[in-house]
C-alpha cells in the first residue's frame, strides 16, 4: 500500500460567499474567512486541547498529506494559510514530500495571487470547482463565472508552479445530458489535468434542489447511469486511470490523501464538522463554528476499521479486496459478479467494473450477508 503508516491532516473551512442549490455540506455565508476560527485552527493544531481524549497529546505524529476542504478555503488569505501550515510543521513531523492540497472555487477574488503565495508555503496540489463547462448548467448548480474562469484558473495554477491539479465535475444536474457531460469532460481533458473526481447529483434533504425537487429536470436513473458508463469509457479513452469509484487520475496522480479514508489509515480533521478516524476510532467536531471556536471538544462517534468496513470501502476503489480467506459461499457469488460482468479477479483480489460501482450498494450488501 501507499505511505499506509503516516497520517492525514485535514483542516475544514466552512465558509462559501453563497451556498449551492444542492450542497449539504456544513458551511456559512460569508465573504472572508474569520480570522478567530484561523485562531482556533491553530491553537488546537498546537495544543491538541480537544482531540487529547483519542490521539496523543505529547508526542509528534508523523503525517504526509494535508488537504484543506470547504466551503471555499480558497477564501483564506495567504497569512491565514501561514498560519496553519506554520503550525503543522511545528506540531507534526511532516514528511518533506507531503502532498498538500487546498480546494478553490475557480471564480475566486484575487485566486491567481492566493495561488502564488500557496505554492511559496509548499502547497503542491489544488482542486478546482469546475462542476460543468456549459454555462447553463453551472448558472443552475449556483457556481460564479463561467467556463473561462476555470481555464483561467488552470492557467493560473501553473504559472504559480502546481501542476498537480484535479477538477470536480457533477453528472446527472438538472438539464444535463451525455451531450453536455461530453462537453465538461473534453474541457478536462483539453486543459491536461491529471485528476479528475466526478460526482452524480443526489438531492439531499435540507437543500434548496430538495425543496425544488419536483420542478427540477433530473436525469432519469437509466439516464444517469448511462452518463457515469459513458464518462468513465471517455477518460479510459483518454489515458485516465478509474481508480475509485468517483476518481480518475494519469498514472501516479492519484489523491494520496483521499485515499486515506478508503484504505483506513489514520487522519484527522480539525474545524467545525471535521471528522476523524485514529487508532480505530471515529470521532468529530459538531457542524457549528462559534462552538469551535469558543472551544468546544471532539466527540465519539463510533469505532471503526473492522473488516466488514474495509470490505465495503475496498470496493471503492480498483486495487479492491483480498480473497484470502474468503468462504466458498463468497467465492461463489464474487465468481457470479465477474460472469455478469460487474467484477474482476486477478492475483487474489477482487475489485468491480464500472458496471459493478453503479450497483456497489446492492453488491457490498450481498457480499457482507456471505462473507
Amino acid at each position: 500500500m501507499d505511505r499506509t503508516d503516516k497520517t492525514g491532516l485535514y483542516f475544514h473551512i466552512p465558509f462559501c460567499k453563497s451556498r449551492c442549490p444542492y450542497c449539504d455540506f456544513y458551511s456559512n455565508v460569508s465573504s472572508s474567512c474569520p480570522d478567530e476560527y484561523i485562531k482556533a485552527l491553530v491553537d488546537e493544531i498546537k495544543t491538541k486541547r480537544r482531540l487529547g481524549e483519542f490521539i496523543p497529546r505529547d508526542e509528534k505524529i508523523q503525517a504526509d498529506t494535508v488537504y484543506f476542504g470547504g466551503g471555499t478555503p480558497s477564501l483564506m488569505t495567504a497569512r491565514q494559510l501561514n498560519e496553519i501550515l506554520s503550525a503543522v510543521r511545528e506540531s507534526f513531523i511532516l514528511s518533506e514530500d507531503a502532498e498538500i492540497t487546498v480546494e478553490c472555487n475557480p471564480s475566486s477574488e484575487n485566486l491567481a495571487d492566493f495561488l502564488y503565495d500557496a505554492a511559496g508555503l509548499g502547497v503542491n496540489r489544488i482542486s478546482l470547482g469546475m462542476q460543468s463547462a456549459v454555462d447553463s448548467e453551472r448558472r443552475a448548480l449556483g457556481r460564479k463565472g463561467t467556463a473561462a474562469d476555470v481555464i483561467k484558473a488552470v492557467d493560473s495554477t501553473r504559472k504559480a508552479g502546481i501542476e498537480n491539479i484535479s477538477l470536480d465535475i457533477m453528472a446527472g444536474v438538472p438539464d444535463s445530458s451525455i451531450e453536455t457531460l461530453k462537453e465538461s469532460l473534453s474541457l478536462a481533458v483539453a486543459l491536461g489535468v491529471p485528476h479528475i473526481s466526478s460526482y452524480m447529483l443526489k438531492i439531499e434533504e435540507g437543500t434548496y434542489y430538495y425543496r425544488h425537487r419536483d420542478s427540477l429536470n433530473i436525469p432519469s436513473e437509466d439516464e444517469t447511469a448511462d452518463m457515469y458508463l459513458f464518462m468513465s469509457d471517455f477518460l479510459l479513452k483518454n489515458g485516465f486511470i478509474h481508480y475509485e469509484i468517483s476518481n480518475f487520475c494519469k498514472d501516479g496522480f492519484y489523491s494520496r490523501h483521499n485515499k486515506k479514508y478508503w484504505l483506513l489509515t489514520d487522519y484527522i480533521g480539525f474545524g467545525a464538522a471535521a471528522h476523524s478516524f485514529y487508532g480505530g476510532k471515529r470521532f468529530f467536531f459538531p457542524p457549528d463554528k462559534d462552538a469551535f471556536i469558543r472551544g468546544d471538544g471532539a466527540v465519539f462517534d463510533s469505532l471503526g476499521g473492522d473488516g466488514d468496513e474495509r470490505l465495503l470501502l475496498g470496493l471503492r476503489l480498483k486495487e479492491g479486496i483480498s480473497l484470502e480467506g474468503r468462504s466458498g459461499q463468497f467465492i461463489n457469488k464474487i465468481n457470479f459478479y465477474e460472469k455478469c460482468g460487474l467484477g474482476e479477479i486477478y492475483d487474489g483480489r477482487f475489485s468491480l467494473t464500472p458496471r459493478g460501482f453503479l450497483l456497489s450498494n446492492s453488491v457490498i450488501i450481498e457480499l457482507l450477508d456471505c462473507r
